[in-house]
């Protein structure tokens, strides 16, 4: 009986020195803010591109970079990647075509391929791991 108070105690007290779980980096790495505010009140992210209010970047003249005007660059587009499906937020089916089959184009016919005689011989590697001795020290 004295044995197992024993072995519990000790078991007690080998579990009470473990720490349960690691303590995760994000509690001890704050992460820098991605902007920062000059004296004037401009804020300026980590590139030091200027922000304007909306936390787009903007060049010297105050004009959005990397803006794509999307309608207009997708003008003329006749396929479209969700075509046919319905789309709840507009309610009506996506307009345009989705690739088919007969876009693909077809692999050459086997009667046009060379035969295996036909292909070029190939050189044998040299040296070979035949002929090689071993590397010193190996049995």
């Amino acid at each position: 009986m004295a044995a197992r108070w024993l072995m519990a105690a000790t078991l007690g007290m080998a579990l009470a020195g473990c720490n349960p779980l690691p303590r995760p980096d994000y509690v001890d790495v704050q992460q820098p803010a991605s902007f920062r505010t000059e004296p004037g009140g401009v804020r300026v992210d980590n590139a030091d591109y200027k922000l304007d209010n909306q936390g787009y970047r903007i060049n010297r003249d105050g004009e959005r970079l990397g803006m794509v005007d999307v309608p207009a660059k997708a003008e003329g587009e006749s396929s479209n990647a969700v075509a046919g499906y319905y789309i709840s937020t507009t309610g009506a089916v996506a307009p345009g075509r989705v690739a088919s089959t007969s876009d693909v184009t077809a692999m050459p016919t086997p009667g046009n391929l060379p035969t295996h005689s036909q292909m070029p011989q190939q050189a044998p590697i040299t040296p070979s791991p035949g002929n090689l001795p071993p590397p010193p020290g190996y049995r």
